[in-house]
């Protein structure tokens, strides 16, 4: 089970490639200035406390458009690259930089890097490809990424040589966790050679376990996607003598997708999350709770994160290519166990599972994450002409920040079991706050 203890950063200064001495071309009201910090806790009591103790509260540098440039924006050659599982949102975020560079600080070259860290190694056969205006007019209206994906890592030397070879100084990545850890490798390359190659993140990842970030683009779209297949379990559980509805959702470590999406559609009876360990079997698992469910009220809906239960799978299915746990399939075993318990009980019943996880990362983003997609977009565009490197663009607080790479991956964000949003789900599917059978 993973830790609740909160998590402190440990240092949030952002790495810079030098002093800004260009003036910057966007025309605005208000420049934000480096030392503009966005509180971390917003505890009044404990804010005091660090003030009153000679302790300056942690706090992460404001993201937005500087004064004064890094790089001369006429010199300026730009690169994206889409990395990992496909989410809604990559094309808006696209679209989002292309047109801030080339409106905003009239950088005419932007380069889009083939299926992820792949199109960086020339072994691949992925050269670069210019993004033009016309290039991303309409992107924005269908989903997946224009530039392809692709998980795994490659050496950071030849992913630096490509960039030295292609003129790029800045270097935009968007994707998870794995995807963030790449590009620190390749800053860490690039600070070896002493180059000039600023490296900004954007997060993204449908499962929202990012850490230090409110939440990653296309979260709120998977759960308008998820919302539709539990509509259709609560509808066949509905339409069947004890009839069980079961739908799988992403979230391999993390299950805030499960949880949001059960409290956006409060038919679900049952939330199983990763977070949450349970039992099958015994007085007080998983099946017996079920099966008084079915008795009390003749149907339930089950919503399961994919990583929920692992530890029910004897075998180790080994890695991914991007080094990530393969996962048993939950919902077949879910599917199976609880037709042989009902049916061991005698009970007449009917299963609908319904795994619904490639429709919902592939659809076009709802418009509050076209939205927020742009704002990512755009402070990525700001960070990186500034000379901010090994750097992430977020959210947190409701202000846009600057969040160091290794704070960002030192572990992923969970859902605090003794949290408000737990706490949510137990109030409103009204499953046993405990399935497990040891005190």
């Amino acid at each position: 089970m993973p830790t609740t203890e909160p998590f402190l950063p440990t240092d949030t200064a952002i790495a810079t490639l030098g002093p800004c001495t260009v003036t910057s071309p966007a025309r605005y009201q208000r420049f934000i200035g480096d030392e503009e910090r966005v509180l971390y806790d917003l505890d009044a009591g404990r804010v005091s406390r660090a003030c009153a103790e000679g302790r300056a509260p942690i706090g992460f540098e404001r993201a937005g458009p500087r004064q004064k440039l890094f790089f001369e924006p006429a010199e300026v050659t730009a690169a994206i690259a889409t990395c990992g599982g496909l989410c809604p949102g990559l094309n808006d975020v696209i679209r989002a930089v292309v047109h801030e560079f080339f409106y905003v600080y009239g950088v005419r070259k932007v380069l889009g890097v083939r299926y992820g860290y792949a199109g960086l190694n020339p072994e691949e056969g992925w050269p670069l490809q210019e993004l033009t205006l016309d290039a991303v007019r309409t992107i924005h209206q269908d989903g997946g990424t224009v530039l392809g994906s692709s998980r795994g890592p490659q050496d950071p030397a030849v992913m630096v040589d490509t960039l030295e070879k292609n003129k790029v100084n800045i270097l935009l990545v968007i994707g998870g966790d794995g995807t963030l850890k790449g590009a620190q490798a390749i800053y860490q390359e690039v600070a070896r050679r002493r180059r000039h190659i600023a490296v900004v993140g954007v997060p993204k990842t449908i499962d929202n376990d990012i850490n230090l970030v409110s939440r990653s683009f296309g979260f709120e779209t998977a759960v308008s996607a998820s919302v539709e297949a539990i509509r259709c379990a609560h509808a066949e559980a509905e339409g069947a003598q004890n009839g069980v509805g079961i739908v799988k959702l992403m979230g391999r470590e993390s299950g805030f997708v499960a949880a949001s999406a059960a409290l956006a559609q409060k038919d679900v009876n049952f939330v199983l999350i990763p977070e949450v360990p349970f039992d099958l079997d015994g007085p007080h698992g998983f099946l017996t709770a079920l099966e008084a469910r079915l008795r009390r009220r003749g149907h339930a809906v089950v919503v399961v994160a994919e990583g929920a239960g692992q530890n029910l799978f004897a075998q180790d299915l080994g890695k991914d290519a991007s080094g990530n746990q393969k996962l048993g399939d939950i919902g077949q075993l879910l599917r199976e166990r609880i037709g042989a318990h009902l049916k061991a009980k005698k009970l007449p019943h009917s299963i609908k599972y319904i795994d619904p996880s490639y429709i919902i990362r592939s659809v076009p983003a709802i418009p509050s994450d076209c939205i927020f997609c742009g704002f990512l977009g755009q402070h990525a565009v700001h960070a990186g002409m500034a000379g901010k490197t090994n750097v992430m663009v977020g959210s947190w607080n409701n202000l846009f920040v600057h969040i160091p790479i290794p704070q960002a991956v030192r572990e992923r964000k969970h859902v605090d079991p003794n949290g408000g949003l737990w706490l949510s789900v137990l109030e409103s599917t009204g499953q046993p706050e405990r399935m497990v059978n040891t005190p």
